[in-house]
């Protein structure tokens, strides 16, 4: 079964991507969604969490996600801790979950491939690519958040033209292009790279 990477920066549009390839029958692990999950449920990353960013972290038991944020997204040293601390446990639980997928290949998808471990792990990868001003209008909406915060999570994100060039195949969702066709090319290539 081959693995794939989907990936792209905030706002790229990498969640509509993959929704297009589970209609296909392709199982999709979002790292994301996994990592907070995680981060509620595992009590050994729980424990690292408060341990270096206060008893603040968890709120009744739940994760307080604004805590997280406010400090992460303003110092880089404490975002390149808080992924050292959750990359490893997201790595392990996405193995979990691919052992027991039947699908010809399946797709991971995340924001951070290239910059963790978890681009080992994976044989080809995606790239979602979308225009700046797109990008932040998405995000902006999305989050309720100023243009400036969401400048401020870009600069703490790969270069997109580096990360694109790191990519198997590319998916341009810039709201001109059709973004389905595009999918429908891409699982295409791979299926018919799984026959070789």
């Amino acid at each position: 079964m081959l693995k794939i990477g989907l990936t792209g920066g905030i706002g790229s549009g990498k969640t509509t991507v993959a929704k297009v390839f589970e209609t296909l029958g392709i199982p999709v692990y979002y790292a994301d969604d996994a990592t907070k999950r995680l981060m509620n449920s595992n009590n050994a990353l729980k424990a690292l969490v408060v341990q270096h960013f206060g008893e603040a972290s968890y709120k009744n038991g739940e994760l307080n996600r604004k805590h997280i944020a406010d400090i992460v997204f303003n110092n880089k040293e404490k975002l390149d801790l808080l992924n050292s601390i959750t990359h490893p446990a997201t790595i392990e639980d996405a193995n979990e979950w691919i052992k027991q997928q039947t699908a010809p290949y399946i797709i991971k998808e995340a924001a951070l491939l290239f910059e963790t471990d978890a681009a080992k792990h994976l044989d080809y990868f995606i790239g979602v690519s979308a225009p700046l001003a797109i990008r932040l209008k998405r995000v902006i909406e999305r989050d309720k958040i100023t243009e400036s915060e969401v400048m401020k999570r870009i600069s703490r994100q790969m270069d997109e033209v580096e990360k694109m060039k790191r990519c198997d195949f590319i998916i341009t969702n810039n709201e001109e292009e059709m973004v389905i066709p595009q999918v429908l090319s891409t699982h295409e290539k791979i299926l018919s790279r799984i026959k070789k």
